[in-house]
């Protein structure tokens, strides 16, 4: 059949065609076209950021309004899976949901089972399981979404921030981010003193990244959801009271309309520099 499509289409290695009918079909370069086409659905989403630093982990998410009449706080891309576990998803939030529902399976089956709660480091790795899973099988299709844990381990006692992507590939991370804005919140990240950084500082560096790459002129009006583990919460996992994110908001907008001045100022002596 693949090779009837192949005398059809002579480009079709490079273009998908018949090589992107099931999960389970590798193209002649190596590629697998439906895991990169759910991962494309992650990066069109709106973005979301996740860092670890000195006394917890933050994940920030910019939810995109897509209707007016949204009722505030509902369809949230934030959940909590265990009391010192949560995520934070990118891509399409049905598929969030599903992903969410088997990570609190997995805890609840962890603790039944052990006695204690499910180390973060163990709950990436079964849901990474999990997802891949629906990558070997062609009567499935891989999950549109990308999912951040952060988490707290009883047993080592550290903080913890992993990632899963479509094909089912669990990283650790440092500071990370995924979706649309994903390239500049990271190269963001690059430049922040992670281990000595508050939770509270956290806030609005985050604030800013996700207001850096949004244009008011083209993409769809937003609302910020942030979530934290730390110390001032005793490691449990919850959202960020509402008065704090407003005052990263201000705070990002403040800065950035600064950088703005200041641009303007340079762009100003530029032509006077040069006439002298």
């Amino acid at each position: 059949f693949v090779s009837f499509l192949r005398s059809l289409h002579p480009n079709m290695a490079s273009t998908g065609a018949g090589y992107d009918l099931s999960p389970t079909t590798f193209s002649p370069d190596g590629r697998i076209f439906q895991v990169e086409y759910a991962t494309k659905a992650v990066e069109n989403s709106g973005t979301v950021i996740g860092m670890r630093c000195s006394d917890g982990v933050v994940l920030c998410v910019e939810k995109v309004s897509f209707a007016k009449m949204l009722v505030k706080g509902s369809n949230r891309r934030i959940a909590t899976l265990d009391d010192k576990l949560g995520l934070a998803m990118a891509g399409l939030s049905a598929d969030g949901r599903q992903l969410v529902n088997r990570a609190r399976e997995e805890c609840g089956e962890y603790s039944d089972v052990y006695g204690v709660p499910a180390p973060p480091s163990v709950l990436a790795q079964r849901l990474g399981e999990f997802v891949h899973y629906f990558t070997i099988h062609g009567a499935l299709r891989p999950f549109g979404t990308s999912v951040m844990i952060a988490g707290y381990d009883e047993q080592t006692k550290s903080h913890e921030l992993y990632v899963v992507e479509p094909s089912g590939l669990t990283l650790r991370y440092f500071g990370c981010a995924v979706g649309k804005g994903r390239q500049s919140a990271k190269s963001d990240i690059e430049k922040l003193d992670l281990p000595n950084l508050k939770c509270e500082d956290a806030l609005k560096e985050m604030a800013k990244m996700i207001y850096t790459v949004y244009d008011e002129s083209k993409d769809k009006p937003f609302t910020l959801e942030m979530a934290w583990l730390s110390e001032a919460t005793t490691y449990k996992f919850q959202l960020v009271p509402q008065t704090l994110v407003d005052a990263a908001e201000e705070w990002a907008k403040k800065q950035l309309a600064d950088d703005d001045d200041d641009d303007d100022d340079a762009a100003a002596e530029e032509p006077a520099e040069a006439k002298d």
